[in-house]
C-alpha cells in the first residue's frame, strides 16, 4: 500500500461521522444516502460529503439504481491499512525487544 493511499484511508477514518458511516455499511450492508442520513445525526448534505471522502479513499463504492445510488463498503483499503499497521507494529516489537535485551545486560 502506498504512503499516499494509507494517508487517504487514515484521513477518511479520522472523522467520527465517517467511521459511523463505515459502521452502518458494515453492519447493515449496502444502502442509499437517504437511509444513511436517517441513521446519522447529520444532514443529508453532510452525509453526501462524508460519502465522497470515503469514496475518494476507496473505502466506499456507489452504484446507480434508478433515481438513487447505493453505497457499499469496499473493505480492501481497510485490510491494506491493517497490514501496514501490523508491519509497523512488528518493527516496533523488534526494537523494543532489542531494548529489553540491552537493559537486561
Amino acid at each position: 500500500m502506498t504512503g499516499e493511499r494509507v494517508d487517504r484511508v487514515f484521513s477518511a477514518l479520522s472523522d467520527p461521522t465517517r467511521r459511523a458511516v463505515i459502521t452502518c455499511l458494515s453492519t447493515g450492508g449496502p444502502t442509499t444516502l437517504a437511509r444513511l442520513a436517517e441513521e446519522l445525526p447529520v444532514t443529508r448534505q453532510a452525509v453526501a460529503k462524508h460519502l465522497a471522502a470515503l469514496e475518494q479513499a476507496g473505502l466506499v463504492s456507489a452504484s446507480a439504481g434508478g433515481r438513487s445510488r447505493t453505497y457499499r463498503l469496499t473493505p480492501g483499503p481497510l485490510s491494506e491499512a491493517m497490514v501496514w499497521m501490523v508491519e509497523v507494529g512488528g518493527d516496533w516489537d523488534s526494537r523494543l525487544e532489542s531494548l529489553r535485551r540491552y537493559v537486561e545486560r
